[in-house]
């Protein structure tokens, strides 16, 4: 299944400051009944966004009109736990397309990449400046511009470098997951195999 291609993404930005944030709480259990991958953003951080009668926790990020954009910043060693593909299925279904932490669960991390949101690792330092920056302006704006692997703070202009896989660069920027990766080798493979015959 292809997705909407990522190149360069400005938006404003949804804080989560928390640290150890599992696969679990960004998607309970009870949810993972479905193996489509759409409906899941209903039930992102489902326990913490509602109460036990389905209202909304005032105090939850989520809740709070004030914050929105494609961007969530989260704390350090964000989607540890299982290694359940819904987690990212939850935050694209919602409508994130990229996620900053100063630290990702390697699996969570691959499972973010395949289905076209952008894990984005920053130091320390710089995850604090973003998360300072949301606070002393919620609609601050960010750029993430995938093609110069930077993370750019608009208000500042400070900006970070990020790493990331060139395989999955690649796809990420033409919005391909693995299948649609070999298919669009296709005529490369029947050219190489047809080689191979003779």
């Amino acid at each position: 299944m292809a997705y909407d291609k990522f190149t360069v993404l400005r938006s404003t930005a949804v804080p989560l400051p928390i640290e150890n944030v599992d696969t679990d709480q960004i998607i309970p259990a009870r949810f993972l009944k479905a193996t489509e991958r759409k409906g899941f953003g209903d039930n992102l951080f489902r326990d913490w966004r509602y109460n036990g009668d389905d209202t909304p926790k005032k105090d939850f990020v989520l809740n709070n009109p004030i914050y929105s954009g494609k961007i969530l910043v989260g704390g350090k060693n964000f989607g540890s736990g299982s290694s359940r593909e819904h987690a990212a299925w939850a935050i694209y279904d919602y409508g994130f397309r990229c996620v900053v932490s100063s630290f990702f669960a390697d699996i969570f991390k691959g499972n973010s990449m395949n289905i076209g949101i952008l894990p984005v690792t920053v130091s320390e330092a710089f995850l604090d400046k973003i998360f300072k920056s949301i606070e002393a302006n919620p609609k601050a704006e960010f750029e993430v511009n995938l093609g110069e692997q930077k993370i750019t703070i608009l208000a500042t202009g400070e900006s970070e470098s990020f790493d990331i896989n060139g395989y999955k660069k690649h796809n990420l920027m033409n919005g391909y997951d693995d299948i649609d990766y070999l298919q669009a080798m296709k005529e490369n493979i029947k050219s190489f195999a047809e080689q191979s015959l003779y």
